[in-house]
C-alpha cells in the first residue's frame, strides 16, 4: 500500500492529466471526423451504382480518395500534414496539433462504415418514403440515418478505439496523451510502473467506450 501511495502521489497528476488529454483528442477529432465522414458516406451511398442517385464518376473518384485516405499509417500521415497542420492550427504538436491530422485519418473510416451501414437499410424503408413523394435529402434524414443508427452507433465504438490507439502513436510525437506519457516514461526513463498504469487506463478507457456504445445502440434500437 504504501508504494502505491508514493506511485499515486508522484505520477497520479501525470497520469490523470493524461488521461484527459487523451479523451480530448479522441472525442474532438472523432466528433469533427463524424460530421466530414457521415457526409461523404450518404454520398457514397447515394451514388452507388444501386443507390438512390446512381453516379458512377462521382461515385468512382469519391471512393478512391476514401480508399487512399484509409490506406496511409497514421504516423506518416501525420508527419506528411505537419506543414499543413501548422498553417492551420499553428502548432503541430500536442493537443491541438494532432486533431487534424486525427480527423484526416478518421474521416475516410467513417465514410465507409456510413456506407456500409446505410446499404443494410431495408429497401422498404426507403421504397415507402418515396411512395410519399419524398424528396432525396428528406429520404435521407427520414429513412435512411434513422434506420441505420444503431449500426453507426456501433462503428463509432470501433472509431473510438481506433483513434484511441493513434493517439498513442501521436504521442511518440510530441502529441501529449498517455501515449506522450508511455513513451518519456516507460522508454526512455525505465518506469516500468508508469508505462503498466497507462496500459491499464487505456484497457479500461477501450472497455468503458465499448460498454456505453453497446448500451446506446441497445437503446436506439427499436426493431
Amino acid at each position: 500500500m504504501p508504494d502505491i501511495a508514493a506511485f499515486i502521489d508522484q505520477f497520479g497528476g501525470l497520469l490523470a492529466q493524461g488521461t484527459v488529454d487523451t479523451l480530448v483528442m479522441v472525442f474532438v477529432s472523432t466528433a469533427i471526423a463524424y460530421v466530414i465522414g457521415i457526409a461523404l458516406g450518404v454520398v457514397l451511398n447515394l451514388t452507388a451504382p444501386d443507390g438512390l442517385r446512381p453516379a458512377p464518376v462521382v461515385y468512382t473518384v469519391l471512393g478512391w480518395a476514401v480508399n487512399i485516405g484509409r490506406s496511409l499509417p497514421f504516423i506518416i500521415l501525420m508527419i506528411a500534414l505537419m506543414p499543413a497542420t501548422t498553417a492551420l492550427v499553428g502548432t503541430s504538436t500536442g493537443i491541438v496539433g494532432v486533431i487534424p491530422p486525427l480527423v484526416v485519418a478518421t474521416a475516410p473510416f467513417v465514410a465507409r462504415m456510413v456506407e456500409q451501414s446505410l446499404a443494410e437499410v431495408s429497401r422498404d424503408a426507403v421504397e415507402a418514403a418515396e411512395a410519399c413523394g419524398a424528396s432525396v435529402p428528406r429520404i435521407v434524414v427520414s429513412a435512411l440515418l434513422p434506420e441505420a443508427l444503431p449500426s453507426i452507433v456501433r462503428g463509432v465504438a470501433v472509431t473510438l478505439i481506433a483513434v484511441l490507439g493513434y493517439t498513442a502513436i501521436a504521442g511518440a510525437l510530441g502529441a501529449g496523451g498517455l501515449g506522450d506519457i508511455a513513451v518519456r516514461y516507460g522508454y526512455y526513463r525505465y518506469e516500468d510502473q508508469v508505462m503498466i498504469a497507462t496500459i491499464i487506463l487505456l484497457v479500461i478507457l477501450v472497455q468503458l467506450i465499448q460498454s456505453i456504445c453497446n448500451l446506446i445502440a441497445r437503446k436506439v434500437d427499436h426493431r
